[in-house]
């Protein structure tokens, strides 16, 4: 919601007076104080001072400066001595400008507003019609005609203050905000920030484009893709630099903590929610266990994911993942399902298969380096484990 009048004022009146250390008060066309800083004067002594334009020496006079804002006209009145030092009143008249626009282009827009609500309710889930989102895109200007993931960003400790009010957040938090939202569009290089919502409550989402060609920069060249894995996963490992290199500039820019959490691409444009569910999953896990400034996305969360995550249904595309690049490797499977079976021994397992313990070896560094997983440490053992029964739970 925009600021009201009175508002800004108020913001006009505490940064003049803290910026040029004296007395400022602010009024309305009507004569109407609405705002005031170390000011023991009434309007009508202040009035009487300014009509010379406050040209006697001393303290006690004002100077006097009109201004504009949502088609309202105030009047500001400066004390024209501070510290012994005679303002200058065309010097203190660009403050002001400058500090009327900085305050009304941070302040949201009802555009803005309108952008905000839309995407919330649509990563929330709360729009059930696809017809109907798309319509809302097309105002806001997102195309969803590439696939899109979500980026979460939590920069709580940069937006939030003690004094924070979701109802009327303040020109301060909305100025950082916006910071946030300028700096991530021009990191992606995007068009417009009609893709970067501000959720609130120091929140920040991204609906980015996760294809291919708009996650070339951060791509693997080196000739594997995650594409072979699987459409929830694919060009996940892109998605996941590019968010690594996100948090550091966003570090950079508000000099917090920021962490970020990253979803999988959903097919249609109501699996944006699936992404944010998946990206807010991971950010409270990671941040739980992990602490902060880290990106996060469920398949690096380790046990945590197995034991934390409630959806059956993602439990399962995890296991399913962790597990697809031994979708070929049928004998690297049953060396598995023996070695578990054996209690993780060598040897047991070994003389059950009937290889050399050298071979078995082998086999168990292969399954490491393919899957990123070591099945001889007990806590990646753990998730083999359990994505193996996840798999033939899903094949029942």
């Amino acid at each position: 919601m925009a600021q009201s009048f009175d508002q800004i004022a108020e913001v006009v009146a505490k940064q003049m007076s803290s910026l040029l250390q004296t007395a400022v008060l602010v009024s309305d066309a009507d004569e109407t104080v609405v705002a005031s800083q170390r000011v023991e004067h009434d309007l009508s002594s202040i009035k009487e001072s300014s009509k010379n334009g406050g040209n006697d020496n001393g303290a006690g006079q004002y100077l006097k400066f009109p201004f504009h804002v949502y088609d309202q006209m105030g009047v500001v009145f400066i004390e024209q001595w501070a510290d012994g030092e005679k303002l200058s009143p065309k010097l203190t008249q660009a403050y002001i400008d400058l500090m009327i626009s900085q305050i009304t282009y941070s302040t949201p827009s009802s555009q803005q507003v309108f952008k905000n609500q839309v995407i919330y309710n649509l990563l929330q889930g709360h729009i059930k019609d696809e017809a109907l989102a798309l319509q809302q895109a097309a105002l806001l200007g997102i195309d969803f005609s590439p696939p899109r993931a979500v980026i979460l960003i939590d920069a709580t400790e940069a937006i939030l203050t003690a004094s924070y009010s979701a109802e009327a957040p303040t020109y301060e938090q909305q100025r950082r905000s916006q910071a946030i939202i300028t700096s991530t569009v021009t990191f992606f290089n995007l068009p417009d920030d009609t893709i970067c919502a501000d959720l609130g409550g120091g929140q920040f989402a991204v609906l980015k484009a996760s294809d291919s060609k708009n996650l070339h920069p951060w791509a693997n060249h080196s000739g594997t893709s995650a594409d072979a894995i699987g459409s929830s996963w694919t060009n996940l490992e892109a998605l996941k630099r590019a968010a690594n290199a996100l948090l550091e500039q966003l570090r950079e820019t508000t000099g917090t903590t920021v962490c970020i959490g990253i979803g999988r691409y959903h097919p249609g444009i109501l699996g944006v929610s699936r992404s944010y569910q998946d990206a807010q999953v991971a950010l409270r896990l990671g941040r739980r266990f992990n602490g902060q400034n880290r990106v996060y996305c469920l398949d690096d969360l380790g046990m945590a994911a197995f034991a934390c995550v409630a959806d059956e249904r993602t439990k399962v595309d995890l296991a399913l993942h962790l597990l697809s690049p031994l979708d070929n490797e049928p004998d690297l499977i049953s060396t598995l399902k023996v070695f578990f079976a054996a209690d993780c021994a060598l040897s047991s397992t070994a003389k059950q298969l009937c290889i050399h313990r050298n071979t078995l070896t082998y086999r168990l560094e292969k399954i490491a380096s393919l899957t990123g997983l070591d099945p001889r440490r007990f806590d990646e053992a753990v998730q083999i484990r359990l994505a193996l029964l996840l798999q033939e739970f899903q094949a029942c």
